[in-house]
């Protein structure tokens, strides 16, 4: 045991440390590990491994295929995110469209997950831990068409003033998560996990870090044994980040707090034994107009829909497609006047159209649409393999109004994303 914590103690660095700028639902990761993403994110009803019940409702810790014994889990997700903008100022000093593509990484996103018995044998107390990436988002049109400082002069304007703000942004944050669960009745069991976030927010003035905690609560019931009924709900988590942009423009730089929202999710699960077919359907409210910062920058509320299933085509094979959508939570602001000033959590920027190109340009958290296809291979039944990819298609987000001198002009973003699951599972 004291290995196996050594273990987890080495990946929850790794992840800790690992670089991630990537948006699915608003900037969350549409679920956590190769199954579960290979499954449109579904996990509330029925997680399939110990990594996504921590993730999704810690009280499927007591109805795991690996019950009455323990799991662990080790994957890592490799994304790729395609990003462009576009800015069209046809009565600026410099008319023209400005258009750039993001510079293309690949972003790998580690994560394990361990689950076990809590006592003696024949115990109905079950402990977890997992620690992975799960939310972020960031762009990096530094030396391109868009990344202009100079671009308004001085004169008229009393210093010269950029095309944009929002060239580079890079928020990451990772979770570190305890869990135990109860197994009230053969029929019910209640969990609880207490997820710590770490933060790392950068908009090219400096990186600023922090932590908060949060309750993720959940039960699950099966009224039959076919069926399994999931209900959770996350607490918003609030970092501040310190001293990460001089919003007002007066020489010091602000503060800016960023809210992970809370979250209610409902699942149901139906396995169909004798064919070896799963299936799962998810619905989850993210309350994004609620949460400090995403409000500040008008994100509605996100209704997420996710439907997974998975056939079991032998002993060792299984097979798994899925859905997940959830619309767009960045409103548009057309017709906005980038001559007047606008307000975040108390600084007054002077122009709206500095407020309008951080939004649109530097957090574009837009697509809506997720395909996902995954295998997954049992060698023995201690050790099992799991593959996943996820396709989120391409989205569009465009607005007008003026700049700071009443001049027409438009913003655009578009985003795409592809990434590929790997996964190892061990039970003993």
């Amino acid at each position: 045991m004291k290995k196996l914590f050594k273990v987890l103690a080495i990946f929850s660095f790794a992840v800790m440390l690992s670089t991630a700028a990537f948006a699915t639902n608003g900037i969350n990761l549409i679920g956590v590990g190769p199954i579960a993403r290979s499954m449109g994110g579904v996990g509330i009803a029925q997680p399939l491994d110990a990594i996504s019940a921590v993730f999704a409702n810690s009280a499927a810790m007591c109805f795991g295929e690996y019950c009455p014994g323990s799991e662990f889990n080790f994957s890592g997700t490799l994304f790729m995110p395609k990003i462009d903008a576009k800015i069209t100022n046809t009565g600026a000093v410099t008319p023209g469209t400005f258009s750039a593509d993001a510079e293309d990484n690949v972003y790998p996103i580690p994560a394990i997950g361990f689950s076990s018995p809590l006592g003696k044998e024949g115990t109905k107390w079950r402990f977890g831990l997992a620690a992975y990436g799960v939310s972020g988002l960031g762009v990096d049109y530094r030396n391109t068409a868009l990344d202009q400082p100079t671009f308004y002069p001085a004169p008229p304007l009393p210093q010269a003033a950029p095309l944009a703000t929002g060239v580079y942004t890079q928020l990451q944050i990772m979770k570190f998560a305890p869990a135990i669960a109860y197994q009230v009745t053969p029929k019910l069991s209640l969990g609880l996990a207490l997820p710590i976030d770490y933060g790392v927010l950068d908009l090219q003035d400096g990186g600023s870090s922090g932590f908060a905690l949060g309750a993720l609560p959940g039960l699950i019931f099966k009224p039959i044994d076919n069926l399994s009924i999931g209900l959770t709900y996350t607490s918003p988590q609030k970092i501040t980040y310190k001293h990460v942009a001089d919003l007002d423009q007066d020489g010091t730089y602000d503060d800016l707090d960023l809210e992970s929202p809370q979250q209610v999710g409902f699942g149901i699960a139906y396995d169909f034994f004798d064919a070896g077919f799963l299936i799962e359907a998810d619905v989850k409210w993210i309350n994004w107009a609620d949460a400090d910062g995403y409000k500040d920058f008008d994100w509605d509320n996100q209704t997420v829909f996710a439907i997974g299933a998975q056939y079991k085509a032998t002993d060792k094979l299984s097979l798994r497609i899925g859905y997940n959508y959830a619309s767009n939570p960045v409103n548009e602001h057309n017709n906005f006047n980038g001559q007047t000033p606008a307000t975040v959590q108390g600084k007054t920027l002077p122009s709206a159209y500095y407020y309008e190109t951080f939004r649109i340009i530097g957090f574009p958290a837009i697509v809506e649409q997720h395909l996902t296809l995954g295998v997954g291979y049992k060698f023995s039944d201690a050790f099992s393999m799991n593959l996943g990819f996820v396709h989120a298609f391409e989205n569009s987000i465009t607005e007008s109004g003026t700049d700071l001198f009443g001049q027409p002009v438009e913003l655009e973003s578009t985003l795409s994303e592809t990434s590929v699951d790997f996964g190892l599972t061990w039970r003993f």
